[in-house]
């Protein structure tokens, strides 16, 4: 099954159980709302998409503290757990999502590869982070971002 039909899926589902999500993008620019917002009836349960590409907008958006850019860096579990939280909270949906990650091909660190992404979810169960890496270029980086998060939304709905 393609990308689009699996979103499709999630949100005929979603719509049923009254559930709505929200993402805080960084590393992906908005990828992910663009596949979820290129099936019809994605406003029933697609609240809002922000993109939060540089450090500012993390803090002015999306609420992320200076001090856990400056300690962790943008990329990093941290990071990413607000990220999820805040766009929860402030979106007042049941699920919230954060992305942030390094898409290549420059920018990587020995202690953070090139393709290094983390993906938190934030439910009202809590937080969780899950750190994956992606050696491919950025646009199937993306891709593998996507169907990392189709993977979780698919789980909370099987």
């Amino acid at each position: 099954m393609g990308n689009l039909e699996r979103i499709e899926n999630i949100i005929k589902k979603f719509t049923k159980k009254n559930l709505k999500i929200a993402i805080a993008e960084s590393c992906t620019g908005g990828y992910v709302s663009h596949m979820i917002t290129n099936i019809s009836g994605a406003s029933n349960v697609f609240e809002r998409g922000i993109v939060c590409y540089n450090n500012q907008a993390k803090i002015d958006l999306l609420k992320v503290t200076p001090k856990s850019i400056n300690i962790n860096g943008a990329v990093s579990e941290n990071v990413v757990r607000q990220l999820a939280s805040n766009i929860k909270e402030l979106s007042n949906v049941e699920i919230g999502i954060g992305v942030s990650g390094i898409a290549g091909p420059t920018g990587g660190t020995p202690e953070k590869p090139v393709g290094t992404v983390f993906i938190g979810f934030s439910t009202e169960e809590g937080t969780q982070v899950k750190k994956f890496v992606f050696k491919t270029d950025r646009i199937n980086f993306k891709k593998m971002v996507l169907e990392k998060i189709l993977d979780y939304l698919e789980q909370m709905i099987s």
